[in-house]
């Protein structure tokens, strides 16, 4: 039997997050901006209108990113990748019952990250379990990163000795603490929600944090 790949390697960059309970021409029309500065990543989080058509909202995002060979990932709700084809891969906020019986249900391949908040355990699973990538939140204080614990630099500089995995950074990230918290630990990508979404022009501000990103790596 043929083992299919993965739709998608990600390795870095800007992992825009979006907000799905917002207005809908809206969300796609920053988008659009925001993929034409050069986003790396697109996840859809968990945070739906009641009534949303979520598979016809997916399909739209998906109609946008995939031009530019962007990954789109669900946030937490797993069971949208067997429904909705369109999507590559989820997200996790913690640790899965049991990751196996999920993709035994999706049969096909698909992307896998977690968040880690500041536990090395769990960066620890997504190693032992071929995660594709695992993201740290908050690094910063931040009203979009709702009950995340903060992150410490030394954590994430700690996480780079356990695993090859490309590391995320996010919560509160900005254009200035994104320089000084390299000085401080090496990281691949971050992870954006409202300093994208909220920019009058995203494609400029996804430009700026792009340079801020490859500037000076560690």
């Amino acid at each position: 039997m043929e083992i299919m790949d993965k739709p998608y390697h990600i390795t870095g960059g800007i992992y825009l997050v979006l907000n799905p309970a917002i207005d809908e021409a809206t969300l796609l029309a920053k988008l659009h901006s925001a993929l034409q500065g050069g986003i790396n990543v697109v996840q859809i989080w968990n945070n739906w209108h009641p009534t949303a058509d979520k598979p016809a909202l997916i399909n739209k995002v998906a109609a946008l990113c995939k031009p530019r060979n962007v990954p789109l990932l669900i946030n937490h709700d797993w069971v949208l990748l067997r429904d909705v084809p369109a999507l590559d891969g989820v997200h996790f906020d913690t640790v899965p019952a049991s990751l196996p019986v999920i993709r035994d249900v999706v049969k096909r391949p698909f992307i896998t990250g977690i968040t880690c908040s500041g536990s090395l355990d769990t960066v620890a699973w997504a190693e032992d379990n071929g995660l594709d990538y695992v993201s740290f939140c908050s690094m910063f204080p931040s009203s979009s990163a709702g009950t995340c614990d903060i992150v410490t630099p030394l954590t994430v500089k700690r996480a780079r000795a356990l695993t090859n995995m490309p590391l995320f950074v996010a919560g509160g990230i900005t254009l200035q603490n994104i320089i000084s918290l390299k000085k401080l630990t090496s990281f691949d990508g971050i992870a954006i929600i409202s300093g994208i979404m909220g920019a009058d022009d995203p494609e400029q501000k996804v430009k700026q944090f792009q340079l801020a990103l490859s500037a000076n790596r560690i």
